[in-house]
């Protein structure tokens, strides 16, 4: 494996070399994401925390500033956050191979359960009642966000000024403020406070910011034009669409709900409101992905061919985009304006997703079960540092256990 130019602050753990050792960490990556994808339920701000939890604490593949540059990276380029953290960590740790395996393995589990739940719902009429699976898996969740906010916290918030835009930023989430906005504004307002008395280095700084902000805007404005005129459903319009939605849509399933109803539902007529919700439904309370809500939609329309397709198009462009903002990443680090930008970015990030964990908890801590759950879990990721997998299994049988006692 080439040298990785992210690596060079030095990542915990050594990395591999050769034809043996490049093996050795595929299937390193191959199991972890496999895993990874199989349990971790909660969205985005949850796979993100158990990934800080396995990749810089236990296993020490990236340091926690790495990773901090990389979830900044992910959170600038369209496209779904966690997964494009996954083939970020994959390409860190084993070039383009892991790459295409850890984005490969982690969206693949859910895109099975998702497929096998679409077969159920067509030919059942209806989504089979799973969700009392979550009752005891939630609060568990909120547990390793928090650990993972604490963690990435105290690395993130480098003064005054970066916890004032946290803050700043939370607030503002609240009252409904553009996520890409947020971010966008506190890289900025970071960078240009924090190099105000270093305006000498003006230059280098905006040339290196150049790239991954005409990066993270040109394949918006390249697709803001919608399909033209009503088509009937076959693979290649479906599949096109869905290249469209992974190419240029930010942020969380109920954007994805928004932005899907315009074109499946009022302009093409594909699928129902409810249909449409079923399928947002599905990609909320099963791991993985949420962007799996495609391979549900591909199949109600298109049968398997469709699902698999669907799945295709709307992951596709994070692997392309991933690859092609990757260099610019040791860059902004180098560059003292491009470094605030990113630190402000980082922070931003942060505090979205302290926001979102607020909402995730006040959904999940319902009553004294799950806050007890909540408190329990929170004890074991902080003090006893359990593994994430065995406190999502544990939740599970949790409410599993309660909901067939009552």
């Amino acid at each position: 494996m080439g040298e990785n130019p992210v690596t060079q602050e030095g990542a915990g753990a050594a990395q591999p070399s050769g034809a043996e050792g490049r093996t050795h960490s595929l299937r390193e990556l191959a199991g972890f994401f496999l895993k990874l994808g199989s349990i971790a339920f909660g969205g985005p701000a949850a796979h993100i925390a158990m990934m800080d939890n396995e990749v810089v604490r236990r296993r020490g593949w990236l340091t926690r500033q790495q990773f901090l540059d990389l979830l900044g990276a992910a959170n600038l380029i369209p496209g779904p956050s966690s997964t494009e953290m996954a083939i970020y960590i994959g390409l860190v740790r084993a070039g383009w191979r892991g790459l295409i395996v850890a984005g490969i393995c982690f969206i693949l589990p859910a895109m099975m359960i998702v497929l096998a739940l679409a077969v159920a719902y067509v030919q059942y009429g209806a989504l089979p009642q799973v969700v009392w699976l979550l009752y005891g898996v939630k609060p568990v969740i909120i547990a390793i966000v928090i650990q993972a906010l604490w963690s990435l916290g105290t690395k993130a918030v480098k003064g005054p000024l970066t916890a004032a835009v946290g803050i700043a930023v939370i607030a503002l989430s609240f009252l409904g403020v553009n996520v890409v906005l947020l971010l966008f504004a506190g890289g900025l307002l970071v960078m240009a406070l924090s190099n105000l008395r270093e305006a000498r280095a003006g230059r280098a700084g905006a040339a290196a910011l150049a790239g991954p902000i005409l990066l993270s805007t040109s394949p918006a404005s390249a697709a803001v034009a919608a399909a033209g005129a009503t088509a009937p459903v076959s693979l290649w319009p479906l599949t096109a669409f869905f290249l469209k939605v992974g190419s240029i849509l930010f942020g969380s399933g109920y954007v994805l709900l928004a932005f899907l109803r315009a074109d499946l539902v009022q302009h093409w007529g594909w699928l129902t409101d409810q249909q449409l919700i079923d399928a947002i439904a599905v990609g909320q309370f099963t791991p993985g992905p949420v962007f799996t809500t495609a391979t549900f939609i591909g199949y109600l329309v298109a049968g398997y061919p469709g699902a698999i397709l669907a799945t295709l198009g709307i992951f596709l462009p994070s692997f392309v985009l991933v690859a092609a903002s990757h260099p610019v990443i040791p860059r902004l680090r180098r560059s003292a304006w491009a470094a605030g930008f990113l630190d402000g970015v980082n922070v931003a990030s942060l505090g979205l997703m302290a926001a979102v964990t607020w909402q995730l908890g006040r959904a999940a801590l319902v009553d004294g079960v799950t806050i007890t759950l909540g408190l329990v879990a929170t004890l074991a990721v902080f003090r006893f540092r359990v593994n994430s997998a065995w406190l999502v299994l544990g939740g599970g049988l949790v409410g599993l256990a309660f909901k067939m006692l009552r």
